[in-house]
C-alpha cells in the first residue's frame, strides 16, 4: 500500500514538474509569422435589426465573435460585445448607416457602418490602426527585471503600428498571459520544451495564433521605403530631402491653399487611409469640442470655475488659490497648478505631471492635489493636466457618451469616420491628446478654423469662439522660443525675403503638426516619427524652408 502512494506521488510530481516551464529558459527573443497580413483588419456586421433579435458579428478568416440582442427599435445602440469590449453607436435619420465606437483597452475606434441591399450594417475595424500588415514577421521579448518579475514585450516588424501597452504578466503551470492596456489585445502562450504558441485574443475570442521559435538572428524591424506615392515639381526639393533621408520618419505632407489641397504626399509606406497619432496635435481638437458644447449652451461662458462642474469627491480642493480655475484658464495652460510636463521650470515629481497622473488609479486627485505656483489666468506653462481637467468637465455636461456628441457635432459634419480616440481609465475621451486621425482629415479641421468655422457654408463652430482661440494670451514660459498660446493652439512666425508669416499651430510629440496660415489662406499638415531622436520639431524647418517658398513662388 504503501509503494502504491509513493509511486503516485512520484508520478505527481514528475506531471508538475513537465507542466510547469521554467520561466528562465524562456527569457529570450521569439519570432514567429503573422498568418495573413489582414488577420487585425476585422469585419464588423449588424445584421436582423428590423428584426426581435438582431445580431453582431466579428470576424477575419475565422467567425471570433456572434453576439444577439434585443432589437428594441431604439436609434442609440449599446452592445456587449465581451465583458470588457463594447460598441455604442446611433442609426441615421435615413437608417443608411451607423456611426459609433467598439470601446477595446483605452481606445474608442471610431466605425462607420454602411447599410447593404440585404439590410446588413457592416464596416472594417483596424484594431492595429494600418490597413494592412507590409510584413508578417511577429517578435516578442520576454525579459526579466529583478530575478522574479517578468515583462513581455510584443513587437511587429511593421513599425507603422504605434506598439503596445503590455502589463499584467501572469505564469501559471506552462502558460503565460499579459495583456496590450492600449488596444485590449489579450495574449496567452503555450509553453512547449521548443517553442510557444502564443494565442491573441479579444477577451477569450481567437484572432490568431502564432508559433515562436527562438530567435538566431537580429530581428529585423522593416524599414518601408521611402519613395513618396508621387512626385510634384513645386515641392520637389522637400522630396529630394526626404529621399535622402536628410529629413528622417517625415510620414506625410499635406498642403492646401484656398480650400483646395494643392500637395499631398505620404512616405515610409504611409497613405492617405491610416490614422496617424496626432499626441498632443489633438489637444487642439479639443479646444474645439469645449467651444461646441458651449454652443449647445451647456455651460455659460469660459470664466467659469471647474469645480462647477468637477464630480462632489473632488470639491475638497475648491479653497484658496485653486477655487480660481476656470475653463479659459485650462484652455490656455494658465490653471497655476504645478502640472509643467517639460521645459524650464518643470518639476518632474509634481503629481500634476501627465507621466505621474497616468500611472495612478485616480487622474484628477493625483492632478488637483499638485500644489499651484501660479494664480490661474496669469502665467501659461504647457501641461496636459490642463486640458484633462477640460475633458473631466465637458463629460459632466454631455447627456450621451461625450465620443457620440463629439462625433455627431464635430466629425460627421466635416466628413470623417476613420479616426480613434483615446480615452482615460474611466473611458472617457482624452482631452489631453492621443488621437489618431488621418492627415487629410488633419487638414479639413485645420480649414474648419481657417473658415472661420463654417464647413460648406454650414457654421458647425462660432466666428466668435474660432477668433477666441485664435487669440494670443500669453507665453508658454517653459518653452525655449516663448510661444504665444491660444484656446490650445501654439503661435508661431516664420520668415522669406524679409518677410514674416504668423502660423497658428496644432503640435504633438514626434513631429505631428497642423499649420494654419491666415494670410495665404493656406494649412499645412505634416505627420512625423521622430519620438527619441530629438527632431521632434523638425515639421517647423520642413516649412519654413520648403513648403512656404512653395506656396509664395507658386500660388501667391
Amino acid at each position: 500500500m504503501k509503494q502504491k502512494h509513493f509511486t503516485f506521488f512520484l508520478a505527481l510530481i514528475l506531471s508538475l514538474s513537465l507542466h510547469s516551464q521554467n520561466m528562465a529558459d524562456y527569457t529570450s527573443n521569439w519570432e514567429g509569422k503573422i498568418e495573413n497580413p489582414t488577420t487585425f483588419n476585422l469585419k464588423v456586421e449588424i445584421s436582423n435589426l428590423e428584426t426581435e433579435i438582431a445580431t453582431f458579428k466579428i470576424y477575419n478568416e475565422r467567425s471570433i465573435v456572434e453576439y444577439e440582442f434585443e432589437s428594441d427599435g431604439e436609434i442609440e445602440l449599446r452592445i456587449p460585445i465581451t465583458k470588457n469590449i463594447y460598441f455604442n453607436g446611433t442609426i441615421s435619420d435615413d437608417e443608411n448607416e451607423i456611426n459609433g465606437f467598439i470601446k477595446s483597452g483605452l481606445l474608442l475606434y471610431h466605425l462607420k457602418l454602411i447599410k447593404s441591399e440585404s439590410n446588413i450594417y457592416s464596416g472594417i475595424w483596424n484594431i492595429l490602426m494600418v490597413d494592412e500588415l507590409k510584413s508578417q514577421s511577429f517578435y516578442l521579448s520576454l525579459e526579466n527585471g529583478n530575478g522574479e518579475d517578468y515583462q513581455a514585450y510584443p513587437i511587429l516588424a511593421d513599425n507603422r503600428f504605434t506598439g503596445t501597452w503590455c502589463a499584467d504578466f501572469q505564469k501559471e503551470n506552462d502558460v503565460i498571459s499579459f495583456s496590450d492596456l492600449k488596444t485590449g489585445l489579450q495574449f496567452k502562450g503555450k509553453l512547449l520544451a521548443d517553442k510557444i504558441e502564443l494565442e491573441i485574443l479579444l477577451e477569450d475570442h481567437l484572432l490568431t495564433l502564432i508559433k515562436l521559435k527562438k530567435s538566431t538572428h537580429p530581428w529585423r524591424i522593416v524599414r518601408m521605403n521611402v519613395k513618396p506615392e508621387t512626385f510634384n515639381e513645386k515641392f520637389s526639393n522637400l522630396e529630394k530631402y526626404v529621399l535622402n533621408d536628410s529629413l528622417p520618419n517625415t510620414h506625410s505632407v499635406l498642403v492646401s491653399k484656398n480650400g483646395k489641397l494643392i500637395y499631398e504626399n505620404y512616405f515610409h509606406g504611409y497613405n492617405s487611409n491610416i490614422p496617424h497619432d496626432m499626441r498632443s496635435a489633438s489637444k487642439s481638437i479639443s479646444s474645439a469640442f469645449v467651444g461646441l458644447v458651449k454652443e449647445q449652451e451647456l455651460f455659460d461662458n469660459v470664466n467659469q470655475s471647474i469645480f462647477d462642474f468637477l464630480p462632489s469627491a473632488y470639491q475638497k480642493y475648491n479653497t484658496g488659490l485653486k477655487s480660481k480655475i476656470d475653463i479659459k484658464s485650462l484652455l490656455t495652460m494658465s490653471s497655476g497648478l504645478d502640472a509643467i510636463d517639460y521645459g524650464i521650470n518643470s518639476n518632474p515629481k509634481s503629481s500634476a505631471v501627465e507621466d505621474n497622473y497616468q500611472m495612478s488609479q485616480d487622474w484628477a486627485d493625483e492632478v488637483l492635489k499638485a500644489p499651484m505656483i501660479n494664480e490661474p489666468n496669469t502665467k501659461a506653462n504647457y501641461g496636459s493636466a490642463n486640458p484633462y481637467l477640460l475633458g473631466l468637465a465637458m463629460d459632466s455636461l454631455v447627456e450621451d457618451p461625450l465620443e457620440l456628441f463629439i462625433d455627431q457635432h464635430l466629425f460627421q459634419a466635416l466628413g470623417i469616420s476613420n479616426y480613434i480616440i483615446q480615452t482615460d481609465l474611466k473611458g472617457s475621451p482624452y482631452f489631453g491628446g492621443g488621437m489618431y486621425l488621418t492627415p487629410k482629415d488633419m487638414v479639413k479641421f485645420g480649414e474648419l478654423y481657417l473658415d472661420s468655422g463654417k464647413v460648406n457654408d454650414r457654421q458647425i463652430l462660432s466666428k466668435e469662439w474660432i477668433e477666441a482661440s485664435f487669440k494670443n494670451y500669453r507665453v508658454l514660459e517653459n518653452t525655449e522660443d516663448k510661444n504665444g498660446y491660444g484656446y490650445l493652439w501654439w503661435h508661431h512666425e516664420y520668415h522669406l525675403n524679409g518677410k514674416t508669416y504668423k502660423t497658428i499651430e496644432a503640435r504633438g510629440a514626434g513631429g505631428q503638426y497642423i499649420f494654419v496660415v491666415p494670410t495665404l489662406d493656406a494649412v499645412v499638415v505634416i505627420t512625423s516619427g521622430n519620438f527619441r531622436n530629438g527632431k521632434t520639431q523638425q515639421p517647423e524647418m520642413i516649412f519654413e524652408k520648403f513648403v512656404l517658398p512653395g506656396l509664395i513662388m507658386n500660388y501667391e
